[in-house]
Parts: structure tokens; C-alpha cells; sequence
């Protein structure tokens, strides 16, 4: 059998693709492997027995149980939790928000493959717009996500260092163009691999050039405010009818359930709508019928706040002491990335005798999985910046003594290179 454009596309070797197989092989395969490659969330118990009480509370609801196995939502998503939300976000920050503001999808991904397809790619016979990323690197999820090839443009980032072994990627806004050619621009805050948050200030002049050209600004907030709040510097929650704001249920605790949020304008509601029913008929109930209880107390606000935000913060700032010590001051130049939020240390190894891909190779050879920085590049070109095979994304979220045991292995496989 042969397949279409489409489906040789989406069967080759991706970014996301190597990294579920590696996760879901290395799990099923039950090896004593050091998982840091993926963004599975830790398990807080406060959130875990949260739940657990919710779904007894529906378990004992025959009204509940029909709901959430036995009824179609609307393609638009879970209308006691739409409205919940809206009620909330309103009063929270006053963004005058509707119910048709608000539209469910069956997980982040999703949502940025329809949303990416909706503002890039073919515009009639002779157009083609593309997404701009205006701070590389960013999400592996986005980098095969276009139907349309080429759907990504990014910009490289300006480097600044915060200490003697940190830095900070901020967004090079000289660089930065919005053209006829671009149909959206998207970030994420925090992103995802790097842990960096764009300031209020930058979000505010990205809002500023998609409101010149009367396009959308796409923020990714899997990770951010309002909810789960996965931030260590503060950042303002923002939207109005430029911003179209992703959120997600996952990092809070629920990545099984597959939720992602989308506030936008009503057009973009009403069209992500349409494509949900085509793709999915529904999304699905179980996520926003969980996490509704804890929308419409305000609940999910404060536990995100004192709850899953410290959770975090304890952990990133566990690994960078870790992995500061098994590194040393004066061995090899060496950086982290200003962990300011999401549950990953980005490093970077300037000069590294072998590429981040091959790095990534022995590392899981000695039990240790992380993630290539090659692959959060999506939309720049590779014409020979060295710092994009120099980078790895390791994640902090698991058991603090195998993250711990995972960096030292890193740290000592980094030196031996340079031995």
C-alpha cells in the first residue's frame, strides 16, 4: 500500500514521535532506565487525593457517571465547565469573556495542529503563511505539526549570561519580522524546553506586532498562569481578542486525561469547533468533569499557587544544586538556562566534542533519558550555529534521588568528553 502526502508526512521519523516511542519502550520494557526525556508531571499527593475524592463524589452521582461515560459533549467541549471557567477567569482578571470564548480540545497537541493548520500553510493557489516563533528554541511538539511543509519561522535569540554558570535566552526583536507571509505568531510561557518566561514587557510588544498586522498572538500556557502556574518570577495572566490563550489540564496533575483549553476570539471558537467535530465528533468529558469542582470554588487557583507551584520550585532548584556540584566551578564551560518555570533544565556544553544527538545516544546506553536540543528548533535554519547541537532538555519532575543519580551521570559523561 501506498500513502498520501499527508500520510508519508505524518508517518516519518519526527522529534515527538522518537521521544513517546523512547518513553513508552522504556517503560514497557521495564529496564531501570533514569527517565528525563519526557514532561510527564510528578505525582503530588494533595492533587492526587483531590482527585481521588472528586471521582468518588461522581461515582456516587448516577447524574455524574451518564455524564462522563455515556453522553457526546458538544464539539465545542463540557458546557458546565465552560462555564465554570468563564465565571472564574471574569472574575479573577475581568476579561469579559463568554461562554463561545472558550472551546475544549482532546489535549494541547491537538489543539496547536488545528490551530497551526488554521493560520499557516496555503492561502488560495499563490500564498503561503508561515507561524513565526520569535524565541528559539521552543516546543518539539510544534516542529511536525504543519500539514504544509515549511510552516515554521523562527528567530534566534539574543543571549545574555546571569551568572557564572547561567543565562538566559531573551527575544531579539530586531530580528524578529512580521510580514504578509506570517499568519500567526506563538510562544510559550513558560517555554517548553527551556524553562524561560518571556516579561510582561515582551508579551506586550508580540501582542503589539499581531495587532499591527491583524493577526493572531498564540500563547502556550501548558505550563503557566493562570493555571497550573508552573512559574518562579512573576508574569501577569493576559488575554483579549489578539491573544488566543492554550491551557492545559495536564501539568496540573491530569496528563491521562487529555484537556486542553483554548480561549480565543468567538470566530477562532466557532471554527476550532467545526474541526473538532470533524476529527473527534467530542472531546472528551472525563478531564473537565474532574477538574469542574475545583474550577467553580476557584480551587484550581490556589492550588496551583501553594500547591503544585512550590512542588516544582523545590525540585528545580534540588537538580541545580545537584547538578552544580557534580559539574564543579572551574572543569569545562558549562550553563543552565534561569530555570523560571515548567519542570525542565535546559544545559548547554559550548564546544562539545560531539553533537547533543550523539550525547543523547550514550547517555541512554548508561540508563539516562533526555532529550536531544537539536529538535527544539523548529523554523531556523541549521546554516552552522554550533549552540543548537551543544543543548539537552532533562526533566526534574520524578523521584528527587533518580534525578539526582540521572545529572550526576550527565555531569560525569560531559567531563569524560572533555577529559
Amino acid at each position: 500500500m501506498k500513502f498520501s502526502n499527508f500520510g508519508q508526512k505524518f508517518t516519518a521519523d519526527s522529534g515527538i514521535t522518537s521521544l513517546m516511542d523512547d518513553l513508552g519502550n522504556a517503560l514497557a520494557s521495564g529496564d531501570d532506565m533514569i527517565m528525563m526525556g519526557g514532561g510527564n508531571p510528578g505525582h503530588i499527593p494533595e492533587i492526587q487525593q483531590r482527585v481521588q475524592q472528586i471521582l468518588g463524589d461522581m461515582s456516587r452521582s448516577e447524574d455524574d457517571v451518564r455524564r462522563v461515560v455515556g453522553i457526546y459533549d458538544p464539539p465545542q467541549g463540557e458546557k458546565h465547565f465552560i462555564a465554570s471557567l468563564v465565571d472564574l477567569l471574569n472574575s479573577e482578571y475581568g476579561w469579559g469573556l463568554k461562554p463561545g470564548n472558550i472551546a475544549l480540545t482532546n489535549g494541547s497537541q491537538a489543539a496547536f495542529f488545528m490551530l497551526f493548520n488554521m493560520f499557516g500553510g496555503r492561502y488560495g493557489e499563490d500564498q503561503h503563511k508561515h507561524i513565526l516563533l520569535p524565541l528559539a528554541p521552543e516546543y518539539i511538539g510544534y516542529a511536525d505539526a504543519g500539514i504544509e511543509p515549511d510552516l515554521f519561522r523562527a528567530v534566534q535569540p539574543d543571549i545574555s549570561f546571569t551568572d557564572a554558570h547561567e543565562f538566559k535566552y531573551r527575544v531579539d526583536f530586531d530580528a524578529v519580522e512580521v510580514t504578509g507571509e506570517t499568519g500567526a505568531i506563538c510562544v510559550s510561557r513558560p517555554t517548553n524546553p527551556t524553562g524561560n518566561v518571556i516579561t510582561d514587557e515582551e508579551l506586550n510588544r508580540l501582542e503589539a506586532m499581531a495587532r499591527q498586522h491583524d493577526i493572531p498572538l498564540i500563547v502556550d500556557g501548558a505550563y503557566g498562569t493562570p493555571f497550573p502556574s508552573l512559574m518562579f518570577v512573576d508574569a501577569t495572566p493576559h488575554w483579549n481578542d489578539q491573544i488566543i490563550l492554550c491551557l492545559s489540564l495536564s501539568k496540573l496533575g491530569l496528563p491521562a486525561a487529555r484537556t486542553g483549553i483554548v480561549i480565543a476570539s468567538e470566530p477562532v471558537i466557532k471554527a476550532l469547533s467545526s474541526i473538532n467535530a470533524i476529527m473527534n465528533l467530542a472531546t472528551g468529558s472525563f478531564g473537565a468533569m474532574v477538574a469542574e469542582p475545583l474550577v467553580k470554588s476557584g480551587e484550581i487557583l490556589a492550588l496551583s499557587r501553594d500547591v503544585v507551584c512550590p512542588f516544582y520550585r523545590a525540585k528545580m532548584e534540588k537538580a541545580v544544586t545537584v547538578f552544580r556540584e557534580a559539574m564543579g566551578e572551574d572543569t569545562c564551560r558549562w550553563y543552565v538556562h534561569k530555570p523560571e518555570g515548567a519542570m525542565f533544565l535546559w544545559l548547554w556544553f559550548p564546544d562539545l566534542p560531539i553533537t547533543s544527538l550523539e550525547l543523547y545516544q550514550r547517555l541512554k546506553a548508561r540508563g539516562v533519558l533526555v532529550v536531544s536540543g537539536h529538535y527544539f528548533f523548529p523554523g531556523l535554519p541549521d546554516d552552522g550555529w554550533k549552540h543548537r547541537h551543544e543543548c539537552l532538555r532533562v526533566t526534574y519532575s520524578q523521584d528527587d534521588d533518580r534525578v539526582a543519580e540521572g545529572l550526576r551521570i550527565i555531569a560525569d559523561e560531559v567531563k569524560s568528553l572533555r577529559a
